[in-house]
């Protein structure tokens, strides 16, 4: 692939214009709290970004208002403030202080944009914000509406990662476009954080809380390589094309199987290793309707499972993509994946001092290379759509993209396997990694021969 010069068209093309509070069009009853979970306090050390990119469609205060306004309601933890109790550990006061709303220009198309811009363009479309030393009046959850010139827009929503993970979030803008167009909300939240109490874990060979427990060891490094990001976007026909060719001697391979397996051996042959060494990627994944006693899609909070998945370099370097996608596949079946998200949150649980209070969190994302399983999102109902593509400000017109952001999450890299609009087998996968792999993953020719879509690279 011929060697593109960064992008700078997208340095100063966005432009904030006004800044106003959304509350919710009910009033929270008085003293009304939301506790957090012990899940919920680990992942207080990472942000969540997601970017909805719509090509048409009005999207005039006016007429969204006022459904927001509705939601909100239902919603009592979006519009409270974070506050710490007696034993020092987080919970949410619903004040309906309201909802922290910014509008804003981009001098550029929606789709010159989706072309050329990067991650650190991508942040000017929703709120990055880092986590104050005193968050009483801080809006913990943000909203950002861009229009470009020529009719798009990006509807772009912040939060910590403590009080929404990736489904939450998705299922909040979702509610606001169900609530927009009078309808039912579809995945209504279930504000219950004690859900998570489960029952002991029963099998006897348990990773998971000692996985947990040397992630919580490992210090931030000091020094981070400078991280450059792409989506590539695979069509059905080529995920059809390549699984049909594995599945000749692995039948069950799923399009995160191939997918995981594509890019990580590519990774490591660019990374190198010695003989006998292991390559370790972390799988997220989320966990909610995986449990004996299934929690609903709306259940508003953390519900992630993060395991370890060793393999022998060598194994990866051979670029057996059969091979290594039977090795993801086994690893995420071969467990019993209730005990050990049971052992993981009794062990976070377990994290207190004499006074009751969590300890400090750590970095859940990486430092190894980190994958997340976003094919949840997926629903097995009568849905057509995946969750992030049903949310229609204008009905019949889904986004042309959405991009999900963990902040925090630098080290080896983060890769985000998740549903495309064309439907079907086809995927989009976000990748970001340290900027000279990045470049060996772009010109890649197992990779390429997939023949992928290039989405936000920040290149011209």
């Amino acid at each position: 692939m011929e060697q593109n010069p960064k992008s700078t068209i997208c340095s100063t093309a966005v432009k904030v214009h006004s800044v106003l509070t959304i509350v919710s069009g009910t009033p929270v009853k008085k003293g009304s709290v939301c506790p957090l979970s012990q899940l919920d306090h680990a992942m207080a050390h990472h942000s969540l970004h997601l970017i909805f990119y719509y090509r048409s469609g009005s999207f005039d205060l006016d007429r969204i208002r006022p459904a927001l306004n509705a939601v909100l309601s239902l919603y009592p933890i979006v519009t409270g403030r974070l506050a710490r109790d007696g034993d020092g550990n987080w919970y949410v006061k619903c004040t309906d202080a309201g909802v922290r709303t910014y509008l804003a220009n981009a001098d550029v198309s929606v789709d010159e944009w989706l072309r050329f811009a990067g991650a650190d363009d991508e942040r000017l479309l929703c709120s990055w914000e880092d986590f104050p030393d005193d968050p009483d009046i801080w809006s913990p959850f943000r909203i950002q509406i861009t229009e470009f010139v020529g009719g798009g827009t990006a509807v772009g929503l912040s939060c910590s990662h403590m009080l929404a993970d990736p489904t939450s979030a998705t299922l909040l803008i979702k509610s606001w476009t169900e609530a927009l167009h009078h309808e039912p909300i579809a995945h209504p939240p279930f504000l219950h954080p004690l859900a998570l109490k489960s029952p002991p874990a029963t099998a006897t060979s348990i990773t998971s809380s000692v996985y947990y427990a040397a992630k919580s060891t490992k210090s931030d490094p000091k020094k981070s390589p400078k991280m450059a990001s792409a989506t590539f976007c695979f069509s059905h026909s080529a995920i059809r094309k390549s699984l049909s060719e594995i599945q000749s001697t692995f039948l069950d391979a799923t399009p995160f199987d191939l997918l995981v397996a594509l890019l990580w051996t590519c990774i490591a042959r660019v990374k190198g290793s010695t003989r006998g060494q292991t390559e370790c990627m972390s799988i997220c994944m989320d966990m909610r309707k995986r449990l004996q006693a299934p929690l609903p899609y709306g259940y508003f909070g953390n519900a992630l499972h993060f395991s370890q998945l060793e393999v022998g370099a060598h194994e990866l370097e051979c670029r057996d993509l059969c091979h290594v996608a039977e090795l993801v596949h086994h690893h995420l079946a071969g467990f019993d994946l209730q005990d050990e998200f049971c052992s993981a949150v009794d062990w976070l649980g377990s994290r207190k001092d004499g006074q009751g209070k969590f300890a400090p969190p750590f970095r859940m994302y990486g430092p190894e290379l980190t994958c997340v399983n976003m094919e949840h999102m997926i629903p097995d109902e009568s849905e057509s759509q995946p969750f992030m593509y049903m949310t229609q400000f204008v009905k019949g017109q889904k986004p042309a993209h959405v991009s999900y952001h963990v902040g925090n999450s630098e080290g080896e890299g983060l890769i985000l396997v998740m549903p495309s609009p064309e439907g079907g087998l086809a995927r989009r996968v976000a990748v970001m990694l340290p900027e000279e792999k990045m470049e060996c993953l772009m010109e890649d020719k197992v990779v390429l021969s997939l023949e992928p879509t290039l989405l936000l690279t920040g290149r011209m």
